[in-house]
C-alpha cells in the first residue's frame, strides 16, 4: 500500500492559555497543501522477521527509527491488534523537517489510517483521531485532512470551508531549525480580541494585519532573515504572509495569474504549492 502524507499551514496561530497539564491551548486554521512525502507499507511474508522494518530515503531522518512517529503508529495500532501481520515500511520524505509544516505529524496520521486500510481493521474514525492524539498535539487534523478550526491542544477540530481558488501558495523553508520548546518559551498566552474563525471568514485580502500567528514577533526577533522573507512575499504581490506553526518555514498567498512573472531569489528552498 502506498499513500503521500501531505503537510499543512497554519492560517493564523494564537496562543490563549498554559493548561495545568503543561500544553498550551490555543486557536489556529489547518490548511492542508500539496507538498508530500510518500509512504509504502507491505506486509512481511516471514513471521520470524522483526515486527517492523522501517527504512527511509529522500531528506535524511536524525535520530533512531523507533522515534519516528510512523513506527511509533504502528506499535500503537499493534497493541490493541496483536494479530496484524508484521511489517515492511519505507518513508520517502520530501517535507522539510523541523519546519513547521507538520510533516512529521502527517506522517504519523496517515501511517494509522494505512494500517487501518490494509488489515481490514475497521476503527472508527473517532479512534483514530484517539491514536493519533497519542502520536502528537497536530495529528488528529491529518486524520481530517481538509481545512479545519482547531482548539484545544490543536485536537478540537470544526471542518471549515476556506475557498483559494484562483490563489497560489509560495513555500519559503530556510533551512533553520527552531526548537519548539523555546518558541513556546517566548509566548505570553492572550485570548484575542477576535477569534480566528471569524478572521477566516472574510475574504483574503483583509488577512494581512488581523490574522496573526503569535510565533512571529519573537522569532523574528532572534531570525530576523525570517522577517526579510516575509517582507520580500509582500513586496512581491503577496496577498497574505505569514510565518507557519513554530517557523521557520515562511508563505505568501498569490493570485495565481501573478505566478509566471514573480522572480525569487531566496537563499533557501522556494516551492509552489496548492491546496492538498
Amino acid at each position: 500500500m502506498i499513500c503521500f502524507p501531505s503537510c499543512k499551514i497554519n492560517l493564523g496561530l494564537r496562543i490563549t492559555q498554559k493548561r495545568a497539564d503543561g500544553f498550551h491551548a490555543l486557536e489556529t486554521v489547518f490548511f492542508p497543501i500539496s507538498i508530500k512525502d510518500a509512504l509504502e507499507i507491505i506486509i512481511e511474508p516471514d513471521a520470524n522477521a522483526s515486527p517492523i522494518t522501517f527504512t527511509s530515503s529522500g531528506l535524511a531522518i536524525n535520530g533512531d527509527p523507533s522515534d519516528n512517529l510512523c513506527f511509533k503508529a504502528y506499535g500503537l495500532i499493534k497493541k490493541d491488534y496483536a494479530t496484524i501481520s508484521n511489517i515492511k515500511m519505507h518513508l520517502h520524505k520530501q517535507i522539510p523537517m523541523g519546519a513547521g509544516l507538520g510533516g512529521g505529524s502527517s506522517d504519523g496520521a496517515f501511517t494509522l489510517v494505512a494500517l487501518n486500510q490494509l488489515f481490514n481493521l475497521q476503527i472508527p474514525g473517532d479512534k483514530l483521531m484517539q491514536y493519533a492524539l497519542t502520536l502528537g498535539s497536530d495529528c488528529p487534523f491529518f486524520i481530517l485532512n481538509s481545512p479545519a478550526y482547531a482548539t484545544g491542544r490543536g485536537e478540537i477540530l470544526k471542518p471549515m470551508h476556506i475557498n483559494l481558488d484562483g490563489y497560489s501558495i509560495v513555500i519559503v523553508n530556510p533551512g533553520i531549525a527552531i526548537s519548539t520548546k523555546l518558541a513556546f518559551s517566548l509566548i505570553t498566552p492572550k485570548v484575542p480580541d477576535t477569534n480566528l474563525e471569524t478572521i477566516i471568514c472574510e475574504p483574503v485580502s483583509t488577512w494581512k494585519d488581523v490574522l496573526i500567528n503569535d510565533f512571529e514577533a519573537p522569532i523574528f526577533n532572534s531570525f530576523p532573515e525570517l522577517a526579510n522573507i516575509k517582507e520580500t512575499l509582500y513586496q512581491k504581490g503577496a496577498v497574505y504572509a505569514s510565518m507557519t506553526g513554530t517557523g521557520s518555514t515562511v508563505y505568501g498567498i498569490f493570485p495565481t495569474s501573478m505566478m509566471d512573472t514573480l522572480g525569487f531569489n531566496f537563499p533557501a528552498h522556494y516551492f509552489v504549492a496548492t491546496a492538498s
